[in-house]
């Protein structure tokens, strides 16, 4: 066996190995839980061992040719007439006749890029998907849009917020991390894929700008070239009605690919429209965001989540307090809670270090593997949606012990049965790449929806876990919906976000909460 197909045998055992990789994320979900990011990187490692052996294989194989060019060479310039030597005269014929045709359809260069294509393709099924990069790229949007980020910031590997003539680092990375120009043509084309101009324009006029930096420097990862974000970001430009800016990148295409007939005839509908409407020339569009239909309190939920977590401070209202709990509960006396409530009406209590690190650390093992795509209720189905970007799993309290101290705690705190079927199970949600649940409410609103299959009643309470812990009344005690736990959760700006929640029912609270008929309690 050769070198050549000892390469192509290691690289076949490695990539069934590859293959059998365990727990890797479902594709097209990938980018909804930042676990199944990190998990994403195993394949990458598995490829980079692939291309490196490939590399080396082809490094060889350069060598030897090299070492043929060198040789080829010194005989044209050793001696002006080399034919005149018989010997020299057949080494000619036999190259041109045999060794050039060896060297062009070298056995070894196709054995060992057949080695590479077979390993990517077992590996290939354990990659993320292209839905896992549109999602990507909406979240990189999602992030622009709440945090306010300048593109050309993030471009530059920078989360900068820029309002006016403001610019605030929003946070700042230890090692900076730019991106390519076709990195941002793959987010522009995303959103102009979806008719979203006002995400589409400043993501492909940075692909623009950066093809044109390095235009002429083709690298083989690149799917796109200036060509192709000039196309993308013309027409964008031209449905938006900017119409100059259309013909002057119109133009621009042309001087590199000028055999476009296609692009011409932009070229000639665009001047023609200018000169029917010279006003047009120099108005300058204004591109309005899309509007998101579900959600009526936008600017609100944004205002909030741009505070990066600072909260007003409450200490002037009396009613508002802090205190060890103990709810009169033998399991508390000796390790009482510590509690501040927050919000009155409704009433949000916040219970300080409600699990520690080695506790959360072992409820989110006992989760990863059981993750899959959040759904929210959507008439009489569950279904995932582009509001609620996470991935959840359901605990049962036999799975550990851990879980049972949990559900004590809490119904020591609260004084609810915690237990099915007047509760859920334990949720637990990982955040993925701007990862986020836009505002809502946990009570069903609809007498249709999935959670009264349980036959418990409506969620009367929430009880929210992430180190520390929250909780809050739903349902007013006459057992309508509380309009004002309108809550949500912020896109993930940076690192990971685990919570865990606790939703308990109606039914089996009767004389722990008892009902009331005044609309006000």
């Amino acid at each position: 066996m050769g070198p050549a197909a000892r390469l192509a045998a290691l690289l076949a055992v490695l990539a069934l190995q590859a293959g059998d990789l365990a727990g890797v994320a479902t594709r097209g979900d990938t980018f909804s839980a930042l676990t199944s990011v990190a998990r994403a990187l195993a394949p990458e490692r598995r490829l980079l061992g692939l291309l490196r052996r490939y590399l080396r294989g082809e490094e060889a194989r350069l060598r030897d040719l090299t070492r043929f060019y060198d040789k080829v060479l010194s005989l044209h310039e050793d001696s002006a007439t080399p034919v005149s030597n018989p010997l020299l005269a057949f080494t000619l014929i036999k190259r041109l006749q045999s060794d050039w045709k060896n060297v062009v359809h070298s056995l070894e260069a196709s054995e060992n890029i057949r080695a590479l294509k077979d390993g990517y393709e077992k590996v290939e099924q354990d990659l993320p998907a292209f839905e896992d990069l549109e999602g990507a790229a909406r979240a990189l949007m999602r992030l622009q849009d709440v945090y306010m980020l300048s593109v050309k910031g993030l471009a530059r590997g920078v989360f900068q917020r820029v309002t006016g003539c403001a610019v605030t680092d929003l946070y700042s990375p230890r090692r900076l991390f730019s991106l390519t120009g076709d990195d941002c043509f793959q987010v522009g084309k995303v959103a102009y894929d979806m008719g979203d101009y006002y995400h589409a324009i400043p993501w492909l006029e940075e692909a623009v700008s950066l093809f044109r930096g390095s235009y002429g420097e083709w690298k083989t990862e690149d799917e796109a070239s200036l060509e192709d974000a000039l196309d993308h970001l013309a027409f964008a430009y031209f449905q938006v009605g900017n119409i100059s800016c259309a013909l002057s990148l119109s133009r621009e295409f042309l001087l590199y690919s000028p055999d476009n007939k296609r692009m011409a005839r932009n070229v000639l509908k665009y001047e023609k429209l200018l000169a029917e409407s010279p006003n047009q020339a120099v108005a300058e569009a204004v591109i309005q965001r899309p509007n998101v239909p579900h959600l009526q309190t936008r600017d609100t939920y944004e205002e909030l989540c741009q505070t990066l977590g600072s909260q007003p401070t409450h200490y002037q209202i009396p009613s508002l307090y802090c205190s060890y709990e103990t709810s009169s509960s033998p399991y508390l006396l000796l390790q009482p809670v510590r509690k501040e409530v927050i919000h009155l009406e409704p009433y949000v209590v916040l219970y300080h270090d409600f699990v520690s690190d080695t506790e959360a650390q072992k409820i989110r093992g006992l989760a990863e593997p059981w993750l899959q795509r959040s759904v929210v209720a959507s008439g009489e189905k569950q279904l995932p949606v582009e509001y609620r970007i996470s991935k959840s799993a359901w605990l049962k309290d036999t799975v550990d012990p851990v879980l049972v101290t949990l559900d004590h705690r809490i119904a020591s705190l609260t004084g609810l049965d915690v237990q099915p079927p007047y509760a859920e199970y334990l949720q637990v949600v990982n955040y993925g790449i701007g990862g986020h649940y836009e505002p809502h409410f946990d009570h069903a609103t609809s007498p249709t929806s999935p959670l009264y299959r349980m036959n418990s009643g409506n969620r009367v309470a929430t009880f929210m876990i992430y180190n520390a812990a929250l909780f809050w009344w739903n349902l007013h005690r006459s057992g309508e919906g509380d309009g004002d736990t309108l809550h949500a959760g912020c896109p993930v700006l940076v690192g990971d976000k685990w919570v865990a929640n606790k939703w308990i029912h109606e039914y089996g609270q009767e004389f722990r909460r008892p009902c009331s008929s005044s609309p006000e309690d």
